[in-house]
């Protein structure tokens, strides 16, 4: 008995698997009239700079277990028999949810440049009715994939006006929706039957919430300049299992449409890799700035930053009691 009390347990997790809800996200909702402006590169604290984790691919160790609490954010592995209907398309849980993270960009730890064999992917295919959008109306490109600076940029910017609609690319799920201050600001990751994953951030309102199935040109959310941004626009990156793709090999921006149906990955796309962590590396201590507002506080501006009052007064030479001048820049990191 107690053998087939634990077997329908077993099957009643397996069905409650994808009774997706809408999770609760718990977030501070960005000042946008507020800029951060940098020094040098990424904060390594910040999403974007823990996102690349080249560490050499682990095996992992599959098991079988609930994961109908998604929406506390965690990681799970799972391997179950069932497989899904998602829009008239059966998938195998286990090939489509191998690890489901809403939290972390990169919970994969595959390193690509280890990868042996070419990998093609079908960008889209219309007779299966899966098809593409661009994110953007327009796609007119303000800075590329690439060294700039000080720094390595992990996608490509596309303009934009605060409020403009942001579309997802292609068929997928929504892994993550999530504010990160020193970098991306709101964001996106939606997760695609491909095997890509595309990430949306300086968004101005994140729209579609982790678990929600979207379609290619689905609005997802609003365009902004929320994060570590100097003004309005889309960073857009492509990625898989966790590592950046340069955008610029799948898409043509100017002619605002992919390049072809399919797209080959091999292990040479991330040679770049090398360069960016000599870059990296090389550099010194990353500066933050705010620039005071009217109705700014000390105490507001260093909670803003996860920092100490006393801390911000320090940096900037001055008193804790000091008066803030609008328009003046403090140093908060």
């Amino acid at each position: 008995m107690l053998c087939l009390a634990q077997g329908a347990t077993a099957q009643k997790k397996a069905k409650d698997l994808f009774k997706v809800k809408s999770p609760k996200i718990q977030y501070v909702r960005p000042d946008t009239t507020i800029l951060i402006e940098y020094e040098e590169f990424d904060d390594e604290n910040s999403d974007a700079g823990k996102s690349i984790n080249f560490s050499p691919k682990k095996e992992l160790s599959i098991v079988s277990e609930d994961t109908t609490e998604l929406d506390l954010g965690e990681q799970h592995i799972v391997e179950v028999s069932d497989e899904v209907l998602i829009d008239s398309t059966w998938i195998r849980i286990a090939g489509y949810y191998a690890i489901w993270d809403t939290r972390n960009i990169n919970p994969y730890r595959m390193d690509a440049r280890q990868l042996k064999d070419t990998v093609d992917v079908q960008l889209y295919d219309p007779r299966s009715n899966r098809n593409y959008k661009m994110p953007l109306e327009k796609t007119p490109v303000t800075s590329h994939f690439g060294h700039r600076g000080y720094r390595w940029h992990y996608g490509t910017d596309i303009d934009l006006d605060t409020g403009d609609s942001i579309f997802a690319a292609f068929d997928g799920v929504v892994r993550i929706n999530k504010w990160d201050g020193s970098g991306y600001g709101n964001y996106i990751v939606v997760r695609h039957y491909n095997g890509l994953e595309t990430l949306y951030g300086h968004m101005s309102k994140a729209i579609a919430k982790p678990g929600q199935f979207v379609k290619a040109g689905e609005m997802i959310g609003l365009g902004g300049s929320t994060g570590r941004s100097s003004g309005p626009h889309l960073h857009y990156e492509v990625r898989y299992q966790g590592n950046p793709i340069d955008p610029e090999h799948i898409y043509d921006f100017p002619d605002y449409l992919l390049k072809g149906q399919s797209f080959q990955i091999t292990s040479a796309l991330f040679n770049y890799y090398n360069k960016s962590k000599k870059t990296s590396s090389s550099n010194g201590r990353r500066s933050y700035y705010h620039t005071v507002r009217k109705g700014d506080t000390l105490s507001g501006i260093a909670k803003k930053y996860g920092v100490s009052a006393s801390q911000v007064a320090k940096l900037n030479g001055m008193s804790t009691r000091s008066t803030l001048r609008i328009g003046k820049k403090l140093r908060v990191r």
